[in-house]
């Protein structure tokens, strides 16, 4: 079996049980970042601190919800303390540096908080399957990611790497409905219907993906999203342990959680 194939897809919340999960679990969030953020101490003995950078990383299917989880993810943060990055095709600029170069500048430091839609592992994705890369190139990129990876979680960054996963039915239901909604429909492409198309070549870069740059120092959590409400707890519970465990590892305390 593989990593996807292990994902149970059956997973489901109802409207009631998403809404009361997430208020608990936004505001917990909420609790960790004025931590992390050094607004707030993480316990009555101690003093306010930065905490270590946190980075999480979105990737997935095309339609597989990750705007609305990171909508859930930051609506209710204070925006100055919360930055979304969106990365798409490198430029023709970027092209012409390293893969990786491109981002840094996004990258949080001590006491900051980053979310990133997309990311470097564009160049083990969409460019291995699209041919935007050679074999050569993509394949030396595993090792890449991984020590860089590394060197960020040495510093102490607090790396949370998502793929949203759903399955090819499920993902045929959401470009339909996109399609047939005016508001909604800009978000589908004829490169989204394309790489539909290619789903099995897809799946096998993402199981390379998932098994190759899974290390302890950053793992990968594979989020059941079948299901967006179902989804929207799950990323939020995984960001919010990460956080305790990156302020564990940093020394620092871990706020109790709130008991009203």
């Amino acid at each position: 079996m593989t990593r996807l194939d292990d994902v149970d897809l059956t997973l489901r919340l109802s409207r009631k049980q998403e809404e009361e999960q997430l208020a608990v679990l936004q505001r917990r969030l909420l609790q960790l970042r004025l931590v992390l953020g050094g607004q707030v101490a993480g316990s009555a003995k101690a003093v306010p601190q930065l905490g270590p950078p946190l980075c999480i990383v979105f990737e997935g299917w095309d339609a597989s919800g990750k705007g609305g989880a990171i909508k859930r993810l930051v609506d209710h943060l204070d925006p100055r303390h919360a930055r979304v990055a969106q990365f798409a095709a490198p430029s023709f600029d970027e092209k012409r540096h390293h893969f990786l170069w491109r981002f840094w500048p996004a990258l949080p430091g001590w006491g900051g908080m980053a979310v990133f839609d997309r990311s470097w592992y564009g160049r083990v994705l969409v460019e291995r399957v699209e041919g935007f890369a050679s074999e050569q190139e993509w394949q030396r990129a595993y090792a890449a990611i991984v020590d860089f990876e590394r060197s960020l979680a040495a510093e102490g960054t607090v790396l949370v790497k998502l793929w949203m996963h759903l399955s090819p039915e499920e993902q045929l239901r959401r470009f339909e409905r996109r399609h047939g909604n005016p508001l909604k429909a800009w978000k589908l492409t004829e490169d989204d219907w394309r790489n539909r198309d290619r789903r099995v070549d897809y799946e096998a870069a993402v199981e390379d993906m998932l098994v190759r740059t899974d290390v302890a120092e950053a793992p990968w959590t594979v989020i059941a999203a079948e299901d967006k409400r179902y989804a929207r707890v799950a990323v939020l519970r995984q960001v919010c342990a990460a956080i305790e465990a990156g302020l564990e590892a940093a020394g620092q305390p871990v706020p109790p959680h709130e008991t009203t």
